[in-house]
């Protein structure tokens, strides 16, 4: 039996033609596409079979599953039970045991070079990978077996993207993300980082890969430009407050209080690509930074390794100029200085010359400059 289109399963379960429209747009708008693209998306949900997905968990918290399931646009219920045949997850799965695991072989067998290997978690290397076991066996084989056989990998989160916590120093297992695992069957890995994903970002990817058939274009390291093109910095609510020198110097303090840049308690935004200040967590509702938390940068390669979360950056230029945030603020703050001697000084003369009986600026004939006619 031919694996159901999206659209064939949204029908069977009551949804509208026009509710299904706006979720084609809805999920345009999701990726960043213009309005034009939703009849792309239509047209291929219409028409294209579900996309069949293996999702396996090495060494990880769950965190990415977790993540996924909150997803607002589209809701995740639409992608797991409509966008994609989600054939195994042994986290939300029903099945346990031998029939949990013998579906991994049917589904290989069944779409051999047709599915998507989703990977949560990475492989421990050392002890022949036994700090990870999965069905008696190391979850080290599974992947490889599954590799083996898939059309593409996902590496979920900065577990499988970089490595994460488990592969911090002094990494005793030997934690490995999935595309520096050796031997591993080469094939097509995207990754979308971050501990967890934002959930949007993971279904977004999902949705692009089932309507173009092809992953969207990536940057160097393998992200979607879509989402991991820009800072969080860049588009941070906060960043005018950066650009005027203007920090959180201790939580709780005063520029806490008037919701100031935290780039001084130790915000990795200025170096973190990321899309949580455009899209957001929780339906859009809110993001660390927002919440008055600095971004610790967990979408980034060794961001355990890179000393504490609250240890601010060295050196980092403002918009415009070259100048750190220490000479922002020290600019920033003369400059206020000037303009306050300035007026003071204006005010001063003013006042002189009112109490002399000079009319000054007001009513006064124009006069020759008094460095006029000088050598």
């Amino acid at each position: 039996m031919a694996t159901e289109t999206f659209y064939e399963v949204m029908r069977r379960q009551g949804i509208t033609r026009r509710s299904f429209t706006k979720f084609c747009s809805l999920t345009a708008a999701a990726l960043g596409l213009s309005p034009a693209h939703a009849q792309q998306i239509q047209k291929a949900m219409e028409t294209k079979p579900r996309i069949p997905v293996l999702w396996l968990h090495g060494l990880e918290c769950t965190c990415c599953s977790e993540s996924f399931i909150r997803s607002a646009h589209p809701l995740a219920k639409d992608v797991i039970l409509s966008m994609i045949s989600l054939d195994y997850d042994d986290t939300i799965m029903a099945a346990a045991g031998h029939q949990a695991e013998a579906i991994i072989d049917e589904t290989i067998a069944k779409y051999d070079g047709n599915f998507i290997l989703a990977c949560e978690g990475n492989p421990p290397l050392n002890q022949e990978g036994m700090s990870c076991i999965i069905a008696g066996k190391p979850y080290l084989q599974q992947l490889m077996k599954a590799a083996e056989h898939a059309k593409a990998i996902i590496s979920w989160g900065s577990c499988a993207s970089w490595g994460c916590v488990q592969a911090a120093h002094p990494n005793p297992t030997q934690a490995t993300p999935i595309h520096k695992v050796p031997g591993l069957p080469s094939k097509p890995i995207i990754k979308v980082p971050g501990c967890p994903p934002i959930a949007e970002v993971m279904t977004a990817v999902i949705a692009y890969i089932l309507t173009f058939d092809r992953f969207p274009e990536l940057d160097l390291q393998g992200r979607p430009k879509m989402f991991y093109s820009q800072r969080i910095h860049d588009k941070c609510y906060r960043r005018p407050h950066f650009d005027a020198g203007q920090f959180v110097e201790a939580f709780d303090d005063e520029g806490a209080r008037k919701g100031y840049c935290l780039y001084k308690v130790g915000c990795k935004g200025p170096t973190t690509y990321n899309a949580c200040s455009t899209v957001r967590w929780n339906g859009g509702l809110s993001f660390p930074i927002q919440a008055g938390h600095p971004c610790i940068g967990c979408s980034e390669d060794g961001f355990w390794d890179k000393g504490s979360f609250y240890e601010r950056l060295t050196d980092i230029h403002g918009f415009g100029i070259e100048a750190n945030a220490d000479q922002i603020g020290g600019t920033a703050a003369g400059i206020v200085g000037v303009a306050a001697a300035a007026h003071a000084a204006a005010s001063a003369v003013k006042r002189a010359r009112q109490k002399a009986g000079d009319p000054g600026e007001e009513g006064a004939a124009p006069t020759t400059n008094e460095f006029e006619g000088q050598d």
